[in-house]
């Protein structure tokens, strides 16, 4: 019988163990039973006894898992706030190889903590689970040609501090995406983790997070995606691919990456309060009733904003595949409170396509740049201006002369780099319109009765948000 035993942590092969347990358990996970365990054999069987509740350590070392015979879990069910809990003994001290590692199947309330995932194939979060966590695990797997990294398609699944790096092929980080061919898992939670160095040197296809697949993009996913580091991302122009609808992406911070934020397919997503910095791309839309709101964009190569043209003007249920891969041209698009500074543009349109956007408003953002262009917007029949602030050496473009002012907003970086508002500056209470469903602003500050022009609420009070670094994120942050 293969004993499946450990190998010392001495062979780990560069992984850096903390000190710590994987970090700490939910508040509401008050363990009713603790083991340990030194072997893969051991983790079976207490994996194979586990209940609600029980929280199973697997002791630190190089853990090679056979080729046929993966960890399985399979109908392990935990409670609500009960979870049965798999962790390292600390972050990145259990290192698992082999073609596949845990594999999961009709299971829920399971939290899988501390792993360094080294295996050859994708792990997946099938759609007959539910509530499954991953949390503070180190991924860098095979990097072969086309292998995803992790797929979760199970409804109310958390992903969180984790760490994805040092992919230099064809293939995604994290992929969202739902049981059948047009569905997508509801609720999934995706926050401080931490994405780098991925360095495929292809056009398309090495997103670090892929939140559905054009035939799922009418499907209403509710992902939450926040608090999310993104450095040297520069697999695919699109840093979070947004092709699904209803979901959140909020606070995330984009840093030196060729890739931005794009909602390629659905609707009714929400973009608010990130920072995209020193990057090639900004936030890119397309589809219909999106909100983009108090973001914070500068020095992006390209546009800070785009705002798409279609060859379609809207997706439909049974819709044929080769019209959904289409680009809906958007509907009802408000963007709005932005910041954009020095950007190649700051906000643009496009004209290849031949179908314009309608009903959208562009109002009360502030753009300022010393070179180029500030508009490009080469479809305006079906776009509303208002309120907006140009400053700078740059051009105005062709935005409509009545929906700005040419006034110097008084800037000035704070420690973190970030140019805020002043005391005398004039997009203080300026905004033209009301927003009371924007609460907050960039730094999470709360918006005024009459909110400020751009991304920045003035305010003497410390900042809550800031762009985020490696250290509030990833396995080891609190």
């Amino acid at each position: 019988m293969n004993r499946r035993m450990f190998l010392t942590a001495a062979a780990a092969g560069g992984v850096v163990a903390g000190s710590a347990l994987a970090g700490p358990l939910p508040a509401t996970a008050r363990p009713r039973d603790r083991r340990r365990v030194r072997s893969l054999d051991e983790l079976q069987r207490a994996i194979g006894t586990a209940g609600p509740g029980t929280v199973i350590t697997v002791a630190d070392g190089h853990y090679p898992v056979p080729a046929g015979a993966p960890i399985a879990l399979t109908g392990v069910r935990g409670e609500p706030g009960l979870p049965i809990t798999i962790r390292a003994e600390s972050p990145g001290g259990v290192v698992l190889t082999g073609e596949q590692s845990f594999v999961l199947t009709g299971s829920s309330d399971v939290t899988l903590s501390g792993f360094a995932f080294r295996q050859s194939t994708t792990l997946d979060v099938p759609p007959d689970c539910r509530r499954i966590r991953l949390t503070r695990n180190d991924f860098q797997l095979a990097d072969i040609e086309g292998l995803h990294w992790l797929m979760v398609r199970a409804d109310h699944s958390t992903v969180d501090h984790n760490a994805f790096h040092g992919k230099t092929t064809l293939g995604i980080y994290l992929g969202i995406e739902g049981a059948g061919i047009d569905e997508m898992a509801t609720g999934v939670h995706v926050y401080r983790n931490h994405f780098s160095d991925h360095t495929f040197p292809g056009d398309n296809g090495g997103e670090p997070i892929r939140l559905g697949v054009s035939p799922r993009a009418l499907s209403t996913a509710g992902a939450v995606v926040e608090f999310n580091l993104f450095e040297r991302a520069n697999g695919d122009p699109e840093a979070i691919s947004v092709k699904s609808s209803g979901n959140v992406i909020r606070h995330n911070t984009i840093r030196d990456s060729l890739g931005g934020i794009v909602l390629r397919h659905g609707n009714a997503n929400r973009v608010e309060g990130n920072f995209i910095l020193s990057g090639s791309n900004g936030i890119r839309i397309y589809g219909d009733d999106h909100r983009i709101v108090s973001n914070y964009l500068e020095r992006i190569g390209g546009s800070g904003i785009v705002l798409g043209s279609g060859n379609v003007r809207d997706h439909y249920p049974g819709e044929p595949p080769a019209g959904r891969r289409g680009n809906d041209a958007p509907d009802r698009v408000l963007l709005a409170l932005n910041t954009v500074l020095d950007c190649g543009t700051a906000i643009s349109g496009e004209s290849h396509r031949t179908l314009p956007p309608l009903g959208c408003k562009i109002a009360d953002n502030l753009f300022v740049a010393d070179a180029g262009q500030l508009v490009n917007m080469p479809f305006q029949d079906g776009i509303s201006w208002s309120g907006n602030l140009h400053w700078g050496q740059a051009i105005d473009g062709n935005a409509p002369a009545a929906s700005f002012k040419r006034l110097d907003p008084k800037l000035v970086a704070g420690p973190d780099g970030v140019r805020r508002l002043t005391r005398k500056s004039p997009a203080i209470n300026a905004a033209a319109g009301g927003y009371p469903r924007v609460e907050l602003d960039v730094d999470g500050d709360s918006r005024g009765r009459r909110a400020d022009v751009g991304a920045d609420e003035y305010s003497n009070r410390k900042c809550r948000f800031h762009p985020l670094t490696a250290a509030d994120v990833g396995p080891n942050a609190s």
